[in-house]
């Protein structure tokens, strides 16, 4: 494991999008949670704002783990750049012939993504203890509600093996980013407010994307249904359908990547 770790970090180490897109990521969410934690970004009449400026323990999670779903896109596209360029420059092959099994390529990659999601998910742990301290929080209170970290590493797990397994599928970056950002931002939105519509039990909080993004509301969102006193799939059942996409991704992948020519 920390073997193909190893050669993975020699092939993006010194390659300039990955570091771009990381710090766009880091910038732009510390920079949008400062801004609607400060009161800066406003969304409301002038006792009230949607975007929730409440940044103290317990609701900093909430607020700093919607925000995460929100720009984990970017790294997303990471992910797609990193898998298609290995069909672009063939380096795919190069590993096999340097002595390579196609499953230690494949399970390289997944390492990747487990391994961005755990920075991804301390990061913004990070992020949130220090908002909430800096808001004066008392840090007696910083347990409660932290599983939303977990939800968070569930989330960037779906989203980046999803990224992940569209790229073995489609093997051109262009491509996959559109078909990725068309689909998990707008497509599956659309389609989850249909079905949710046009069907009891909301099995569209059930699609691929939803079931994950639905562990991190918005937060003002989460108040509305509950005042309205409608109910969905409960956190646990969203994390247990979460983690089977992530089996079927894996699974996809791995079908698609042994039977397929390199």
């Amino acid at each position: 494991m920390i073997a193909l770790l190893k050669i993975e970090w020699l092939k993006i180490r010194k390659y300039n999008t990955f570091w771009i897109l990381s710090a766009l990521f880091i910038v732009l969410l510390f920079t949008w949670n400062y801004l609607i934690g400060s009161g800066v970004l406003k969304l409301g009449g002038k006792d009230m704002n949607l975007l929730n400026t409440n940044y103290t323990f317990p609701s900093v999670w909430e607020n700093v783990g919607h925000w995460t779903k929100f720009f984990s896109g970017l790294l997303a596209i990471i992910i797609i750049i990193l898998t298609t360029n290995e069909y672009q420059f063939r380096t795919n092959r190069q590993n096999v012939i340097d002595g390579w099994q196609r499953a230690q390529f494949f399970h390289a990659k997944w390492l990747i993504v487990l391994l961005l999601s755990i920075i991804v998910t301390v990061f913004t742990t990070l992020l949130g203890i220090g908002f909430a301290v800096a808001h004066g929080s008392p840090i007696g209170n910083m347990t409660e509600h932290m599983d939303r970290m977990l939800y968070v590493f569930i989330l960037t797990m779906n989203y980046f093996g999803f990224a992940l397994t569209l790229s073995f599928l489609i093997r051109k970056s262009g491509m996959t980013i559109i078909i990725f950002l068309l689909y998990a931002y707008i497509i599956e939105i659309m389609a989850q407010q249909l079905i949710n519509w046009k069907l009891p039990s909301h099995p569209g909080d059930f699609l691929p994307m939803q079931c994950s993004a639905e562990l991190l509301n918005f937060p003002m969102m989460d108040m509305v249904k509950t005042m309205m006193a409608k109910t969905g799939p409960s956190h646990n059942t969203l994390m247990l359908v979460s983690v089977g996409w992530i089996v079927v991704y894996y699974i996809i992948g791995r079908i698609r990547l042994l039977k397929s020519d390199w």
